[in-house]
């Protein structure tokens, strides 16, 4: 693959910007710009080796030793660039990175997989230490300005009210709109086997649905009725209380058809919902792991084939034989509508704005600035996301074609799940897959292709939109809204499961919207609704 890397050579620049980049980021200063110098001439691969520094994360499941993927292998051969790297498991990375910057020494030239959002990039930009991008970004960086040039959204997302861009993003674009893959974040998947044999008709009503989960209790043997993990993420059933009004997503945040924002979980129709849920715990329909088990202990029974219905991205990754599961359609509730409730920020398909930062301790911008450039090449962008080919004993994600494109390997020739598959090899980091590159660099991948169809479906009934974007707040508004935000979704989570085990909703329900109200919900609501009324107006 080394002629699929494009080399990249430097362009002119001056070592005022290097000096100001290093330091505080201050490119306006007249006396700096006068002290030009010849720029560096970076060519991969390098005449003779350097060392960059670089921390990062991986999934438990995959080795936590960079230098073992395949991928990164590759890159040392092309650049003749080693990284000394430090990785910690998924789990425990946010902490021990947060460690590491407040202590804000012997930082590592680049942080990886940082996971770092925009409140994190204000405050430690504006202490130093990490490093502005922007100029990088333009005189060094060739494959990401690219993306950007083309997609010009993409670098209003990444700049700072401040003017700056302390990050480098991930950008995943599969289908546009409501049809995005991501517009939907976790949906309900029934276990189509047990309607057929029990010749039950696919349910449409909430109604409809309480008979059917009954049926499989009481006819199939160690059936688990329902399943998910309340409040994680895409394995929640927040998609359900649709059928009431809102219905649910991680944030729980909404924009209602005049543009305002809400809070899902303080609509009377998500009282009702949640109600109707206990009454699904008192008959005994719902899993009473559903509270507590985490992500692997709801993929142990799955493998099973034990649940009549649960809820996940796909229907690939929880049960044993995906072919069983489909998507259960967007529920008729009492009042006889159904809403497929969206995700945030999904207008722009998938992004996350601080998959990397340069920190002030990197004493080589351009260096540090082309290696990461590196990851936004079309063909090395799909690789890091997904994984790669030709990797002896492992299940590559990938077929390497003569004229250099990469096609997916079908799913069945896989001998574990494709999560499973794609975090042995892919390395995450800072990509850019685009729309454009399928049928140009590769195939789109063949479980993301039955997945859109699975969004396709509920389009008709996606009631709502427009979607909270996402959007670059101010430090001020940040802080304030991270605060508001910590107490407010802490306490309306703990409700909502303790309501839907336990029941009280109707009685508690004043009580609760007075609790939030006292958390700050109205100056939350407030400030989201301002940075809403910009991206508008804008």
């Amino acid at each position: 693959m080394k002629k699929r890397f494009q080399k990249v050579i430097a362009l002119a620049a001056v070592a005022a910007l290097v000096i100001s980049l290093s330091a505080c980021g201050n490119k306006n200063s007249g006396e700096e710009k006068e002290a030009a110098q010849e720029p560096k001439n970076i060519e991969f691969p390098l005449a003779e080796q350097e060392t960059i520094s670089i921390l990062t994360s991986a999934e438990a499941t995959s080795t936590q030793n960079p230098d073992e993927k395949v991928i990164y292998q590759r890159i040392q051969k092309e650049t003749n660039v080693k990284v000394d790297w430090t990785c910690y498991v998924k789990d425990q990375f946010v902490d021990k990175r947060n460690l590491l910057l407040a202590k804000g020494k012997n930082l590592p030239d680049i942080i990886l997989n940082a996971e770092l959002g925009t409140l994190d990039l204000l405050k430690y930009g504006s202490q130093g230490l990490i490093t502005p991008v922007e100029d990088l970004i333009d005189n060094y960086m060739p494959n990401l300005k690219k993306v950007l040039e083309e997609n010009p959204s993409y670098r209003k997302l990444i700049t700072a009210p401040d003017g700056h861009i302390y990050s480098f993003p991930w950008i995943e674009q599969l289908g546009t709109g409501k049809e995005a893959i991501q517009a939907i974040g976790g949906m309900p998947f029934i276990n189509k086997a047990w309607l057929e044999q029990l010749g039950l008709e696919m349910p449409t009503t909430t109604e409809e649905l309480v008979k059917v989960l009954t049926a499989f209790k009481e006819n199939i043997p160690n059936a688990i009725p329902m399943s998910f993990r309340i409040n994680g993420g895409n394995e929640d059933l927040g998609f359900i209380l649709g059928a009431f009004g809102y219905g649910d997503n991680p944030d729980h945040i909404m924009v209602d058809e005049n543009n305002k924002v809400v809070y899902s979980v303080t609509d009377d129709g998500y009282k009702e919902g949640i109600a109707w849920l206990h009454t699904l715990q008192e008959k005994g329909l719902i899993d009473p792991e559903a509270f507590t088990q985490d992500w692997a202990t709801l993929v142990a029974k799955g493998k099973e084939d034990r649940y009549g219905m649960y809820f996940g991205w796909d229907n690939t990754g929880v049960p044993g034989t995906a072919e069983s599961y489909v998507p259960l359609p967007a529920l008729k509730g009492p009042g006889g509508e159904a809403n497929a409730p969206r995700q945030s920020g999904t207008a722009d398909g998938g992004f996350q704005v601080g998959r990397a930062v340069i920190t002030s301790s990197c004493k080589n911008l351009e260096l540090a600035a082309k290696w990461i450039d590196l990851m936004y090449a079309p063909l090395q962008s799909i690789q890091n996301n997904w994984g790669t080919y030709g990797e002896e004993g492992k299940n590559n994600i990938f077929e390497l074609k003569e004229d250099g494109t990469l096609t997916h390997t079908p799913i069945d020739s896989l001998s574990v799940s494709p999560w499973e598959a794609r975090t042995a090899q892919m390395v995450g980091g800072p990509l850019a897959v685009l729309n454009s590159y399928y049928g140009l660099y590769t195939t789109c991948p063949p479980d993301a292709l039955e997945r859109m169809e699975f969004v396709k479906s509920y389009v008709k009934d996606m009631e709502y939109d427009m979607v909270y974007p996402n959007v670059f707040m101010s430090q001020e508004d940040s802080v304030q809204l991270a605060q508001y935000e910590t107490g407010i979704k802490q306490y309306a989570e703990q409700m909502k499961a303790e309501w839907i085990l336990n029941g009280g909703i109707e009685k508690e329900w004043d009580s609760y919207l007075k609790k939030l109200d006292q958390l700050g919900l109205k100056e939350y609501l407030a400030i989201k609704q301002k940075y809403l009324d910009s991206y508008l107006s804008n």
